[in-house]
């Protein structure tokens, strides 16, 4: 793949910023309203198994104090977290590209490039949401992102939304692993 076949992200302030977790576009999931998809993701580790805690990140003052909160493991993590993060991600992407016309406009407009969080340029190298310094890291976020184009592509975004709710459902928080 040629550097023309893909676009690399990770700072807001960037181009193609706004497809950060961090970028500032409120979503509505489930009859709340979270500030950054950022708050959304964390809150979900947390949102049975320490309610209170899961709040407390909605209300963070900023993505960054959302994630910093969401890494706390003095809290119980929801069982089955490594499972269902995925499907919970595709739930906040969809939100906030569905909800926030401009975001869609530009998630579209990259047509079919390959979408890359530059995580090796951060200070966490993630090698799962990103593809770390090394480039190879799963891109899992890039890869959500591209989902979602497509789905909206398809006019298949509540279908898509099905899908992951019935995955999350499928392991419910309280469960042990």
């Amino acid at each position: 793949m040629t550097m023309t076949e893909q676009i690399r992200f990770y700072k807001v302030p960037d181009p193609w910023g706004l497809f950060a977790n961090f970028s500032r576009h409120p979503i509505e999931v489930d009859g709340r309203t979270w500030p950054t998809t950022e708050h959304y993701f964390q809150a979900q580790k947390f949102v049975d198994t320490d309610p209170e805690w899961a709040e407390a990140i909605r209300n963070a003052e900023n993505a960054g104090t959302s994630a910093n909160m969401g890494r706390d493991r003095s809290h119980p993590l929801r069982a089955q977290w490594d499972v269902v993060k995925y499907n919970v991600m595709l739930l906040a992407l969809l939100a906030k590209f569905t909800q926030h016309e401009d975001c869609k406009a530009v998630l579209l407009a990259t047509g079919d490039k390959y979408l890359i969080e530059d995580t090796g340029q951060g200070r966490d190298d993630d090698h799962i949401w990103g593809d770390g310094t090394t480039g190879k890291g799963q891109n899992l976020l890039g890869k959500a992102l591209v989902e979602v184009r497509t789905a909206i592509r398809k006019g298949e975004e509540d279908v898509l939304e099905k899908v992951c709710r019935k995955n999350v459902a499928h392991y419910p928080s309280n469960q042990t692993t």
